[in-house]
């Protein structure tokens, strides 16, 4: 196939990528995201001096790729919602302050300005009020801690 003459194919390629990714933002199903990318291979092909029917190939096979690979993943990541967490569990991870004595036998923390039945995460601790707590679990209504090391100045 015959170039005219001042042709420079990548300007061509960069152009068709250009044009898909601004279709894209029209459609919004990342097909033509995924073609724009194809072009940008071709591009990147033509700037390597290869000839035509390497670009065109290099092209669509990048482009089937990512069709393939890449979009799948990037469709099932927008359209599935943050995860929700509810109820007690929404509490684990969170930080509480000892308002009584936390023993293996109870006490209680202060949770977002909630009073909350506390024991601590390991039978063996004590703590003291005051301290701050990380919740590691919640068992009923009871919050399972762990006194946070305090650091010294």
């Amino acid at each position: 196939m015959q170039v005219p003459d001042g042709f420079e194919a990548w300007m061509a390629w960069l152009g068709l990528a250009v044009a898909l990714g601004v279709l894209e933002l029209v459609s919004l199903d990342l097909i033509l995201l995924m073609l724009a990318a194809g072009a940008v291979v071709g591009m990147v092909a033509a700037l390597l001096d290869f000839g035509v029917g390497v670009q065109v190939i290099a092209a669509v096979a990048a482009s089937i790729a990512a069709l393939g690979l890449v979009r799948p993943n990037m469709v099932k990541r927008l359209h599935s919602g943050p995860d929700l967490v509810l109820g007690h569990d929404a509490l684990v991870g969170e930080t509480g302050v000892v308002v009584q004595q936390v023993t293996p036998q109870g006490g209680q923390i202060r949770i977002h300005g909630e009073l909350w039945t506390a024991r601590p995460y390991d039978d063996d601790s004590v703590i003291e009020p005051g301290a701050r707590v990380d919740i590691l679990q919640i068992k009923g209504a009871t919050a399972l801690v762990h006194k946070i090391p305090e650091l010294e100045p």
